[in-house]
């Protein structure tokens, strides 16, 4: 893992929100993890090759890894809220985003709602309707307990924060969000200006045809389906066996789309 330039902690809407720097360059990417994630259980093994080519700004969401908790439910709203506040208050007025997962409904709400600080977004394996998900994601989902969660997220969860408490609360309040899950409108994505990368694997927890209807909504989006899982392209810490090409495609697409 590349060591990050800067790294800390800032007051956010009531969080201590925590972030990473790293590379250089003009505009950031600016990079949001999966549900139940930390930047290095999510991007680990992406930024090393992104951090080549651009400045990168790395963050960990409510509850999640480094930042704290508030007394109130996740929603994709808030993190958006928390996303864009966090960078006007690091003096950043224009940005790119690339969301994973949970991350990319995130970025969806940040290009739909928050447009200003958007350049360009990228969005991994992600839905922006309930009916995005494979059929019998939910099954059972209420039912689910800590003992149900991956122990690889887990332990990169103690690696950066020891409390099994905060593990725990992590855990509830992404599961409970995803119980809840609020679709965003059609409107909502044909009211999406910036230039946009939609990624999904085709054997993903997303349905690809979801991602192919998201791409027809986006007046300025390009589409791109690789063979695969849900985090194989980004090497995300579910998927050891990965090849380092794989993820060497995936930084590639990503860097010529924002720098076309």
């Amino acid at each position: 893992m590349e060591t990050y330039k800067k790294a800390g902690h800032e007051k956010v809407n009531g969080i201590n929100m925590y972030y990473e720097i790293y590379g250089d360059g003009e505009i950031p990417l600016v990079l949001i993890h999966g549900g139940g994630s930390t930047i290095q259980s999510t991007f680990g093994k992406f930024i090393p090759l992104l951090a080549k080519s651009g400045r990168i700004i790395a963050l960990e969401l409510q509850a999640h890894g480094r930042t704290s908790d508030r007394d109130q439910a996740e929603s994709f709203e808030q993190d958006a809220k928390d996303v864009t506040t966090l960078l006007n208050q690091l003096k950043i007025t224009k940005a790119n985003f690339l969301g994973f997962s949970n991350g990319g409904t995130t970025t969806l709400h940040i290009a739909a709602h928050h447009p200003a600080v958007v350049n360009k977004i990228i969005v991994i394996s992600a839905n922006y309707q309930r009916e995005g998900l494979i059929d019998g994601f939910y099954n059972g989902f209420g039912d689910a307990t800590i003992d149900h969660m991956p122990e690889p997220l887990k332990t990169a969860f103690l690696a950066v924060n020891s409390d099994q408490n905060a593990l725990q609360t992590m855990f509830e309040k992404d599961k409970q969000r995803m119980l809840d899950f609020t679709d965003l409108s059609d409107d909502d994505l044909k009211g999406i200006t910036s230039d946009t990368l939609l990624m999904v694997a085709d054997k993903d927890v997303i349905k690809p045809e979801h991602v192919v209807k998201m791409s027809r909504l986006i007046a300025n989006a390009q589409l791109v389906i690789l063979p695969g899982v849900h985090g194989a392209m980004i090497g995300e810490n579910l998927n050891p066996a990965v090849s380092d090409k794989t993820i060497e495609i995936t930084a590639h697409l990503v860097e010529t789309f924002l720098n076309k």
